[in-house]
């Protein structure tokens, strides 16, 4: 057995990942990620074992030219992850919004997302949990890593992680769906038809399809960017110095628009973006154009916004830990405290405001008309605190073959899948009648073998040209 270990690491925020390519017999094995973290494998089989030294010698010549050194495992530290900072002051509202009910994580929480069944929460320590629109708390993931932020596309939802990971949530079996380039610090995400769009610290926008492949990026105009939002005509980048749209198809600049201070978060309706700013605003921005459409006043810098359907009203949370609703045109209706903490990202669902505050709390505030009324002549309810279960479903990562369930027999309605090799990338195609035979199925790299068959409950064609599965995956004996 043959093992070659290389590092690329660059000064001043830059490139900061190891490279390890393992030969024995006709297997090659590569390792490849952040340095100091466990990194993700893939294996490839060739017809004999001089064939795989040539492919690994191949592999490692185009590290070299790519700056790769050759380096010794574990003598360079870890690049720091940015932990996203914030400063949470007292409300100045003159009363409180009706809370119905908080649920504390136990640690800082940045992410959320309501769907029409459960809400998700992701907190700091690597934690999320799903919990009933009424409060009651249904299950735990258990991620390797803090959670940046929760986005959902269509059906799946994803977790952005502090690992450099994105993790598929939507089944019993939580997986790593995308592994961002080592170099790549996460500020935030979005995930449109299957497609990663990533913002960083230094203010890029990295973009990776449903094959886990590098598609493109681009350097932003700023820096530190805290929003990024997609759908099918461009990406919209929010970062210091404004928000600037690309096209999907290759990163050309559509527009770019200065605003009111450096974005500090970011929302989307079909026909207009909004970005939280620093300089105490919300700002509506045309998707088509880039042009300002309104300006929304808080009275602190904005770090969270989120909207009704079509915009009819738009909420905003602010750094004295108050949130607001305006009309569509700027009108202020209300500004109330949330009675813990600033709001570092919310959603808006059926008359409720959901909120992710700077003291680990998922809080759940009703903005009813009349709630709202009752609150500002100082009539709230008693907030419910929510307490975990004694005995609570807990999921962690597959992270090889061995965690997979197995079945002997496909179940009906159930769709078949298979692993095979391509151009010395492992792939996975449908077998199931019924479907497109060329197109790839996204799939968890971690369980993929060569040969291998899968059942999965359901797939889905997605725009590009691929499939992804809903449901639970499980193997085929």
């Amino acid at each position: 057995m043959s093992r070659t270990y290389l590092e690329l690491s660059q000064d001043g925020g830059g490139a900061h990942k190891f490279y390890e390519v393992t030969v024995q017999g006709q297997v090659v094995s590569v390792r490849y990620g952040r340095i100091g973290a466990a990194g993700q494998t893939q294996t490839s089989t060739f017809p004999t074992a001089q064939k795989a030294e040539a492919a690994a010698a191949k592999k490692i010549g185009e590290k070299i030219r790519k700056g790769y050194e050759p380096a010794v495992q574990g003598q360079r530290a870890p690049r720091a992850v940015t932990r996203r900072q914030v400063a949470s002051a007292p409300s100045t509202a003159r009363a409180v919004a009706p809370v119905l009910w908080r649920f504390r994580t136990g640690s800082a929480a940045f992410g959320i997302h309501i769907d029409e069944d459960k809400c998700w929460v992701g907190n700091q320590a690597g934690d999320v949990y799903t919990l009933a629109h009424g409060g009651e708390v249904l299950a735990r993931y258990q991620l390797p890593d803090g959670v940046k932020c929760l986005v959902a596309d269509d059906f799946w939802i994803y977790a952005g992680c502090d690992d450099g990971r994105v993790y598929d949530l939507s089944s019993k079996l939580p997986f790593a769906a995308y592994d961002i380039a080592a170099d790549v610090d996460i500020f935030w995400l979005d995930i449109h038809e299957g497609v990663l769009n990533v913002a960083d610290r230094a203010g890029r926008l990295t973009v990776i399809d449903h094959e886990d492949e590098h598609q493109w990026s681009r350097g932003g105009r700023g820096e530190h960017a805290w929003m990024v939002r997609a759908d099918d005509r461009a990406v919209y980048h929010g970062h210091t110095r404004g928000v600037t749209a690309h096209a999907p198809d290759g990163g050309t600049e559509l527009w770019h628009t200065p605003t009111q201070g450096a974005v500090l978060f970011g929302w989307q309706e079909d026909d207009a973006v909004y970005a939280g700013t620093a300089r105490h605003t919300v700002q509506r921005l045309s998707k088509a154009t880039g042009v300002i459409e309104a300006t929304y006043h808080c009275d602190s810098p904005v770090y969270s916004c989120a909207t009704s359907p079509g915009g009819r009203f738009v909420f905003a949370g602010d750094s004295a830990s108050s949130v607001y609703c305006f009309d569509r045109d700027g009108t202020r209706l209300w500004k109330l405290g949330t009675g813990g903490g600033s709001a570092l990202s919310m959603q808006y669902r059926d008359e409720r405001l959901f909120l992710v505050t700077t003291d680990g709390s998922l809080v759940c505030v009703d903005a009813s008309e009349t709630a709202v009324a009752a609150a500002q002549q100082g009539s709230v309810p008693v907030a419910r605190d929510v307490k975990l279960a004694a005995t609570l479903p807990t999921y962690a990562p597959a992270t090889a073959v061995a965690a997979v369930a197995t079945v002997t027999a496909a179940p009906a309605g159930s769709v078949v899948v298979e692993c095979v090799q391509e151009n010395g990338r492992t792939r996975i195609h449908v077998v199931s009648e019924g479907y497109d035979h060329s197109w790839n199925v996204q799939f968890p790299r971690a369980i993929r073998e060569p040969g291998a068959r899968y059942v999965v409950d359901a797939l889905h064609a997605a725009s590009g040209g691929f499939y992804r599965v809903r449901g639970d995956i499980r193997r085929l004996r």
